[in-house]
């Protein structure tokens, strides 16, 4: 009797041993699996700067990882051809299966929004500026999908794209496309509802900043008005001549209304984008349906580059200003020459103000 009654006791103490330490052993595992969870989660909050900034109190600019592998990823992306897909789709196994890609970090989709022009207009600074606000994912290259690499397909383009989540928007510029005959059709073929931005500039103004860009590739280029003019004598102005005819603004902007509508357009004077960025970047958040994030604390002016610069963001030891191509000195020319050409452009800068109904001040 009495070792019977040992025995129970016995029982009862393993029991409880038994329950103890399985409890402590469960207990183990959730706070293990809390502390393996913590490093993904943070990346997720680094790779949603909308999810970020709402973590923090004037979310502003992406982190600067995201920078940093989007700098690295635009650098392979200059490679060009194939190479530039590869670099894109690197982390996407499903590129190009037609198959849409989504992970812990997002989604690629083609551009809700397209900065098509125009070439030396002030583009490149629009989408660093852009590149700022949180719900805005650009790929720095221009991908020329709709001018040079549109027989590699939709897939291939959208493989370029950075991952976006919901309530971010994809975007990317390629200024050539405004003066490309096909590219409107292309670009309507893939949506019809994209944003199109264009920045433009006094085409005077532009054309020799185009013939400076090409002068420092190519020093034996020749003179600016020999380009420019068909017969001195005449100064009959060549229109052949790409530096001159991307200025033909009106032109260019028909063949697009053929295939969507002028409220699809947002035209950008690349003059106030210099004396006024927030002023500028606030009529393209609005038209982009974004929250005016960018704004006046976000810029200062260089009086040595002559154009504004974006301050110093979190985490980075220099402000951020445009490359050293950008602001060059342009080369003396004949003011008769540049008189010729505004005489010329005049006519069609006014044509212009009406289709876009902005008065742009050029002459």
């Amino acid at each position: 009797m009495g070792c019977s009654g040992c025995g129970v006791r016995w029982f009862n103490r393993a029991s409880v041993l038994c329950t103890m330490l399985l409890a402590f052993t469960y207990l183990f595992y959730c706070l293990a699996g809390v502390r393996a969870l913590d490093n993904p989660l943070r990346s997720l909050l680094r790779a949603h700067p909308a999810q970020e900034r709402r973590s923090r109190r004037d979310g502003g600019a992406d982190s600067a990882e995201s920078h940093a592998l989007g700098d690295a990823r635009e650098q392979r992306l200059r490679g060009g051809g194939d190479g530039g897909a590869a670099a894109a789709a690197d982390d996407d196994d499903d590129a190009g299966t037609g198959i849409p890609v989504a992970n812990s970090y997002g989604t690629k989709k083609v551009p809700q929004a397209i900065i098509i022009g125009v070439k030396k207009g002030g583009t490149r600074a629009l989408l660093e500026f852009l590149r700022i606000h949180p719900d805005v994912r650009a790929v720095g290259a221009e991908p020329h999908f709709f001018d040079r690499f549109y027989d590699k397909g939709l897939e291939w383009y959208r493989s370029l794209m950075p991952r976006t989540l919901d309530g971010q928007i994809t975007m990317e510029k390629t200024p050539s496309y405004f003066v490309t005959k096909e590219a409107p059709a292309r670009v309507c073929a893939m949506n019809c509802h994209t944003k199109l931005i264009v920045v433009v500039r006094d085409p005077v103004t532009r054309a020799v900043s185009d013939y400076t860009q090409t002068l420092s590739k190519n020093p034996g280029l020749p003179t600016f008005q020999s380009l420019a003019l068909k017969n001195a004598t005449t100064g009959l102005i060549d229109t052949t001549w790409s530096a001159v005819r991307i200025g033909l603004y009106a032109t260019h902007l028909e063949n697009w209304l053929q295939h969507f509508p002028a409220s699809h357009f947002l035209f950008v004077s690349g003059e106030r984008l210099v004396s006024d960025p927030a002023g500028e970047m606030g009529r393209v958040q609005d038209f982009l349906g974004l929250k005016r994030v960018v704004s006046d604390k976000h810029f200062y002016f260089n009086q040595t580059k002559g154009f504004p610069c974006l301050k110093k963001p979190e985490g980075s030891s220099r402000p951020r200003c445009l490359g050293k191509s950008k602001g060059r000195p342009h080369p003396q020319i004949p003011s008769e020459v540049l008189q010729r050409l505004r005489d010329f452009y005049r006519p069609f800068n006014h044509r212009f103000y009406q289709m876009s109904g902005q008065d742009f001040g050029w002459d």
